[in-house]
Parts: structure tokens; sequence; C-alpha cells
């Protein structure tokens, strides 16, 4: 079987063993749940519950009217406790509904499972209604992504796999365990999508789950299974759409432009049970890993369950960690405080003995172009950095700046230790902040 990928990228050590051999263990939260209104890209849900109210596992608690958005469920019953700016992964303030925990998972009704002949649109409102957001990290709501402008112009819809970030294998246990959900969620799209074929694209470090899915979609004629180099961004959207079907996309277009649909593990499983089974989205898979934690292992987490609690389930710090990261180490964000709560697109806490990239000491650029070599989007990192530290913006935009996705392979193999990426980063944010007003 062919090994398909891309040009650049770099091969790092995944740090999977750790975790990936051991089966999903539920997380029983505790007595206060956190659901931040905006765990999505778009305009945040609003409160339809308020303080003192009681609500129940499934129950819907905020919703938005607006269409890049998604309504937020609880994840167990309880009563509203506050409904006020909560600390969330990312270090800044979320307004956030709290619910006290009473311990008897009391369950709402769940929605009607949809028949199997249900038109397009019932489907891309359940799945509105369920809450289901990317849960790979971006967060952009499903059934935004699944309504592109025409539907007959999508050719592939393609379920992301790959999971190439270091450390993180709650993809894989998804995929070990579950593999039914995933094929299933996989064919509910392609209902959507009627001249699409389907594409599991995995990662060649999988070869299991490579054999699993082939066995279970043997007689999908709609469906094949492609294996992938193992290779880090194997998963980013544009390098993935590249390797399976050749097709180019930049930063102003869409994967639905290049004819292509992706969603990740998680967020098919999530389409699966909201369509079968009429549960909303309100729990995922979370990998607790690294070597300062002493059980590593991949938890089933209720959202808005704190990381501290996480970590507990997995026996907590067996050494002090210098690092504390929330995903996984090349695209993730540190963080100061584990009383943050679990989102829908929290894939992972990672904890690392040392802090490796606050002890480097960066030098000047010895011009060896590495970073060119290894860049996905074939840009100049090392120039777009220094353009970036002298705020030159328009130089910036010539060179193709908006273009990076913020993978971090430069900065990784820099042998000057130049954080190229954060450089780069900093700047698009600027940018973009920019044009958006």
């Amino acid at each position: 079987m062919a090994k398909l990928t891309f040009s650049g990228g770099i091969h790092i050590y995944d740090g999977k063993e750790l975790s990936k051999g051991k089966p999903i263990q539920d997380v029983w939260p505790g007595q206060e749940l956190v659901f931040p209104l905006r765990q999505h890209i778009g305009a945040p849900a609003q409160p339809i519950v308020a303080k003192g109210d009681r609500v129940l596992e499934g129950q819907k608690i905020a919703d938005s009217s607006a269409f890049v958005s998604a309504p937020v469920h609880a994840s167990v019953s309880g009563t509203v406790k506050a409904i006020e700016l909560r600390r969330v992964s990312s270090g800044g303030l979320e307004m956030s509904i709290v619910v006290a925990n009473d311990g008897l998972y009391e369950k709402a009704a769940p929605l009607a499972a949809l028949p199997a002949k249900a038109e397009r649109e019932e489907i891309l409102g359940r799945i509105r209604e369920a809450g289901i957001v990317g849960m790979g990290g971006a967060g952009f709501p499903t059934h935004v992504k699944l309504s592109p402008k025409d539907p007959a112009k999508i050719e592939y819809v393609i379920a992301n796999c790959a999971e190439c970030e270091p450390y993180l294998t709650s993809d894989y246990r998804r995929m070990v365990e579950e593999p039914e959900k995933l094929v299933g969620g996989l064919k509910i799209l392609l209902r959507l999508f009627e001249r699409a074929h389907g594409i599991l694209a995995i990662e060649d470090n999988k070869p299991d789950c490579i054999s699993l899915l082939k066995r279970l979609t043997k007689d999908e004629p709609r469906i094949s299974v492609k294996a992938l180099k193992t290779k880090y961004p194997q998963g980013g959207e544009r390098m993935l759409i590249d390797a399976v079907t050749g097709r180019k996309i930049n930063a102003g277009m869409l994967p639905a432009d290049a004819g292509c649909v992706v969603d990740n593990v998680d967020t098919l499983v999530a389409v699966y049970r909201a369509v079968t089974e009429g549960i909303p989205l309100t729990e995922r898979i979370v990998t607790v890993t690294g070597d300062a934690v002493a059980d590593p292992r991949n938890f089933r987490v209720r959202i808005g369950t704190s990381y501290q609690e996480v970590l507990d389930q997995a026996g907590g710090f067996k050494t002090p960690p210098q690092k504390i990261i929330c995903g996984g180490p090349m695209m993730g964000v540190a963080l100061f405080d584990l009383e943050v709560p679990v989102a829908k697109t929290s894939t992972a806490l990672l904890a690392l003995t040392k802090d490796e990239v606050s002890a480097m000491e960066p030098g000047p650029c010895i011009n060896c172009g590495r970073c060119v070599e290894v860049c996905p989007e074939r840009i100049l990192p090392s120039r777009l950095a220094d353009q970036a530290a002298h705020f030159d913006e328009e130089a910036f935009l010539a060179n193709d700046g908006l273009e990076c996705c913020e993978c971090g392979c430069c900065s990784f193999i820099c042998p000057a230790k130049r954080p190229l990426t954060q450089e780069i980063k900093s700047m698009r944010r600027i940018l973009l902040a920019k044009q958006k007003k």
C-alpha cells in the first residue's frame, strides 16, 4: 500500500507508547462543572437557564440564533450555581454556566433517532441541535462545515484519523474500541454528499487500525482506507487534503473549495451518536500523558470537568512537571492552572518533567534553510519571523505570512533555537484581527 504524504514536515519522537495500549476509562466528575459559552468558532452561546434552575444530563443550557455557533448541553444533572466569568484553558476568562453536580446523573429525554432516509436538512439540524463542533481542536461548528454553497461539488469526505500530534492517542483508542461508530459517522456524512467518496486517512504507525477499518469497510464501495506516511503535521487539514487527493488549498480557501470535507474521529463519532441515538455532545476522549504523569491513559470525560480531576484519575504527578500543556507539544497551549474545564475542543493534558523550550537560548540565524525545507506551506519562516519582530506588516503580507499554519516545524528544526512560529503567530493574530475589523 502506498504511503501518501505532503512536502515538508518533520519526524519527531511521538511518545504515544505511554498511553496507546490502555483502554478508555470513564472519569466521574466532582461537585462542580463549568460550561464555557464559547467552545467553538463563531458567536458565543447565550444562557437559556438561570441561577437556581435544575438541569438534567443532556439538557440544552445555552444556545444562539447565529448560524456560526453551537449550543451547549449539561453533562450532569444538578443545579445552576452561577453564570459568571471563569478561567479557561487559553488563560482568558469566558462567561460560563456553573452547575453543582447532584451525583444522580438523571438524563433528559434523548431526541428521537433519525430514520435511515432522513432528509439532508434534518441531519444538519440534528448535528447543530446536538452542539457538535470540530473536536480536533479548531472548534468550527460541524453543521456549518457540512453546509457548503454547492453540496454537489463535494467529491471527498475525509475522516482525519492521522493523529499526528505527538503523545496524543485519543483518536487511536476510539478507532480500536469503537470503529463501528466512526464508520457509521462517515456513512452519515456521505448521505449528505451523494457524489462524494469517503476516505479513512490513517498514519502507518497504526497498522492495527488500518487493518480493522479495511475489514469493516470491505463491502462499502463508497469508502476506502488510505495509509499515510507517519510525519508531522500529516493531520493538518491542508496537508491531509494534499496527501490524500493531491489538491492544494491556501489560507484564503476552505476545504470545500477543493471539493473536500474533513472531520476528525471524535467529531464523526459524535455525529453518529446524535443522529442514530439522539445524544448531544456532552463528553469526549482526553489523553492524559507525559513523563511526569503517574499513569498515562485516555479518559472519557464529561464536558465541564476540571483538568485537575482528570489528572487525579491518572494518579497525579509522579514527578513535579516543569511544563503542563493543554493539547499536544507542537500546537498546544501552556497551562498555569489545572482548575479549568475540559471543553469540546480539549484533546489532551500533557505534563513534562523538563521544559526544554524555556531552557533554550536563541541565537542568530545562520541561514541554513532548514526551516524552509520542513515548512509544509513552502514559505520562508526565518524571513517572516524577522518581519514580524520588526512589525513590518507590508513585507509580512508580501511574503505570504498569513499562509502559516502555525504547526511549529520551523521552531522545532531551527539549530539557532529561534522562536520562529511564535513570532509569526503573533503577527498573524494582529493582521487577522485588523482584517476582521
